[in-house]
């Protein structure tokens, strides 16, 4: 069995969760791959020395890639067991029902569940704020996936590598909900079991929930309901766009106070939405492939030139719009979205989607 363990900035936790899996998975042959995200506090450096000791403990480190999601799924490619588990290195996740989870493997199931709301399970000491945000993202998530399972958003579970394997083309990867997403890329024969436990108070390190994981989880429901057509980035992409045109309007106003011509006013308008957005971009919706230093300014640029072939795209579907139904604001519309499809995907492509180059390697 191959344990995979994503992980950021976990390095105090390392050694006391390598030990805990060590004393609960005695007699049964396991690998644990930490999947870590280049941390800055030296978790990968931790777990090679943990690894020097054990050679059951191997690191993968992700340079220039962020993302839990993905970061299971590459720990689960990396593995060539049968049966993979998904397990935190906060150690809020008990690692002592391990070898439960695997007998129901063994017993048929394709996919267990560690769950916090069956009989025996426990969300621990959660206030009552995040239990009513954990139930309202449950039920939001039984409308994508039924009631395939009572912890849908759990982050704990085990699986038959072959399940991953056979439908890795059909997952997301974006967000935290990696479960949610298998859920429901699965087959709908997929016999899926559940093993109760209770969720442990984090002692090192700091909390992962975030307002961005709590948006990216809606985006990933947004794209599952609608079978992949709308891409949780481009959604993000959009709500973006929205606020620089309110960026847009509120500079065109604001020059106006000093009367210049219109087109000075909505050059500089145009220049500061795009700014605003590249900035606002590189921090959400492309984290995962943020841009930095000389890399960053070279992106503003690229992207500045593909808004503004946007802008023409924009314009030639909305004249066209117009001329065909004589409606301003259907034409608008169209001509907006025309704008946004077309600047989403050669931003993608040209702006957050360059290489990093490689260093030389002296011979």
């Amino acid at each position: 069995m191959s344990v995979i363990s994503p992980s950021y900035n976990e390095r105090d936790n390392m050694r006391a969760f390598t030990d805990a899996l060590a004393s609960a998975l005695k007699g049964i042959e396991w690998e644990l791959i930490v999947v870590d995200d280049d941390s800055p506090d030296g978790t990968y450096e931790e777990v090679l020395k943990i690894g020097a000791i054990n050679p059951r403990v191997r690191c993968i480190r992700r340079v220039g890639r962020k993302g839990l999601s993905s970061a299971v799924v590459e720990g689960i490619l990396a593995s060539s067991a049968p049966v993979v588990a998904v397990i935190d290195a906060d150690m809020q996740h008990d690692e002592t029902v391990l070898p439960q989870m695997l007998a129901k493997i063994d017993g048929g199931a394709d996919l267990v569940v560690g769950t916090r709301y069956a009989a025996g399970g426990s969300t621990g000491t959660w206030g009552e704020g995040r239990l009513r945000m954990s139930e309202l993202a449950t039920k939001m998530s039984q409308l994508l996936i039924g009631n395939a399972t009572s912890d849908p958003m759990s982050g704990f579970f085990m699986a038959r590598r072959d399940l991953v394997n056979n439908h890795v083309y059909d997952l997301s990867q974006q967000g935290y909900k990696i479960l949610l997403d298998l859920i429901a890329s699965a087959p709908p024969a997929t016999r899926i079991e559940e093993v109760p436990y209770t969720f442990r108070e984090r002692t090192e390190g700091e909390s992962k929930l975030t307002l961005m994981v709590l948006a990216e989880f809606l985006f990933l429901l947004i794209e599952k309901l609608t079978k992949g057509l709308i891409p949780p980035r481009f959604v993000l992409f959009a709500i973006v766009g929205f606020l620089g045109l309110a960026v847009h309007l509120s500079v065109l106003n604001l020059m106006g106070t000093f009367q210049p011509t219109f087109i000075i006013a909505q050059t500089v308008a145009t220049f500061v939405a795009m700014v605003f957005n590249f900035v606002l971009n590189n921090q959400f919706t492309f984290r995962d492939k943020r841009l930095t230093g000389m890399r960053m300014i070279v992106g503003l640029v690229v992207f500045i030139l593909v808004c503004s072939v946007g802008a023409i795209a924009n314009l030639s579907v909305a004249n066209f719009a117009q001329q065909e139904f004589g409606n301003w604001n259907v034409a608008g519309v169209l001509g907006a979205l025309m704008g946004s499809v077309f600047n989403f995907g050669v931003s993608s492509t040209l702006v957050w989607n360059r290489r990093k180059k490689k260093p030389r390697v002296s011979a």
